[in-house]
């Protein structure tokens, strides 16, 4: 493989890595924190989520061709492989199957058609979306791990 490939692999995990930490860890918190408005502030944090679904998917989709003209078949028995593919499977559930229930239902409170059921289940898939981001960053730390062992 070229120097240029191994470092866009480098890059690419770096990206998508950083990416889920420095969203979902500090920008969106921060945003809740400061913006008074917390329909729009959610609004601001969902467009940076669904950024970094994008990005993460173009970066699987660089790293997995990159493993298999590396390493080909063999690619299989790699757990960074695995990683990988596992952390873009939660990023294609929460972007399109979580994330437009969340949109929705948060569309639903900011409409004043607050009852505690729609609150409820907002809170609910809220937390689910939550805990996929969480997997996904502890993911990824495990992948950094794994590519610095080599």
């Amino acid at each position: 493989m070229s120097r240029l490939a191994d470092y866009l692999y480098a890059v690419a995990i770096t990206l998508w890595v950083g990416a889920l930490w420095s969203i979902g860890y500090i920008a969106a918190p921060t945003l809740f924190m400061f913006v008074a408005d917390r329909g729009f502030a959610g609004t601001l944090a969902g467009k940076q989520f669904a950024i970094v679904a994008w990005l993460g998917m173009g970066c699987s989709i660089y790293l997995l061709t990159y493993l298999f003209f590396r390493d080909g078949v063999r690619a299989f028995k790699l757990l960074v492989l695995w990683l990988i593919v596992l952390m873009l499977v939660l990023t294609l559930a929460g972007h399109f199957g979580v994330a437009p229930i969340v949109e929705k239902l948060r569309i639903e409170i900011a409409r004043e058609m607050v009852e505690s059921v729609v609150r409820s289940r907002f809170q609910t898939w809220h937390g689910i979306a939550s805990v996929l981001w969480m997997v996904q960053s502890v993911l990824g730390v495990l992948l950094v791990t794994q590519v610095f062992r080599r």
